[in-house]
């Protein structure tokens, strides 16, 4: 894996203020497209930011429940091509003929955050139910948002980019960044299962707001807990409260609301 794109540029810009104008240049994320194929045929092209893209590739197939388990990918290549960049796996033979078989199956592209889903029945059919016995004290998620911040590195310098953090032992064991919500948390996905750590032994801690993609990707890679320092929405509730998954959202320093199974939250 060589020559991949910068995670940031800078951009000339002017700032307009009441003194006047001044010119001058700002940090702006780069977005690249990302082509995650199979076989070499491609599944789907994400717009992303170009950073730990092993992680990315690992993540959705794992939350798009291609794979199972990181060891059904036989082998995986980055590479660099002027169009923007290619994650090519090959998986095991099982693995790769249920997957041309869901191809086939395929009744228009995916859309960002459901890519492959057959249908409008697939595309709210609820997730495996979790059943964790996980819980977490008030402080330690008070700490957590007060960490992230300091966490989110490439936000701090592009003020456009979001986070999934897994927390755990008081500290963020992973974080990553992306453009887009769901990405970072393919991401954080990978880089867990690449680890061997699990998702019950933490709690997801997400920037954004938390839509429907983010509570099926947390599902499917098993983990109890979401933290989201924006609003749920509607949907996102009733897949999680279905699940089994407790949310804690509208996440402040000093202030949280608890949405879905209160139980695993040691007030």
């Amino acid at each position: 894996m060589t020559g991949l794109p910068p995670v940031y540029v800078k951009a000339p810009q002017r700032l307009l203020s009441h003194n006047g104008v001044v010119p001058g240049a700002r940090d702006v994320p780069e977005e690249t497209p990302i082509a995650l194929t199979y076989g070499r045929t491609t599944y789907a092209v994400m717009m992303a930011t170009p950073s730990d893209i092993e992680d990315f590739a690992i993540g959705f197939s794992l939350t798009e429940r291609i794979i199972e388990d990181v060891a059904e990918i036989a082998e995986l290549e980055i590479v660099t091509v002027p169009q923007g960049i290619e994650a090519r796996m090959n998986l095991s033979s099982n693995r790769d003929a249920e997957l041309l078989s869901r191809r086939r199956r395929l009744v228009g592209p995916g859309g960002c955050g459901l890519c492959g889903i057959e249908s409008l029945e697939a595309a709210v059919a609820p997730p495996a139910r979790i059943q964790s016995a996980s819980r977490i004290a008030a402080p330690s998620i008070f700490r957590a948002l007060g960490s992230l911040r300091e966490a989110q590195t490439l936000n701090a310098r592009t003020r456009a980019v979001h986070a999934a953090g897994f927390w755990t032992d008081d500290r963020f064991a992973f974080l990553r960044e992306d453009v887009g919500r769901h990405n970072a948390l393919d991401k954080l996905a990978g880089a867990l299962a690449r680890s061997k750590t699990p998702a019950t032994s933490g709690i997801l801690v997400m920037s954004s707001r938390l839509s429907i993609e983010l509570v099926q990707k947390a599902a499917a890679i098993g983990c109890p807990i979401i933290v989201a320092v924006s609003a749920p929405t509607a949907f996102a509730l009733r897949t999680a409260e279905a699940s089994g998954i407790t949310v804690v959202a509208v996440a402040r320093d000093d202030s949280l609301e608890i949405f879905t199974h209160p139980e695993r939250i040691e007030i």
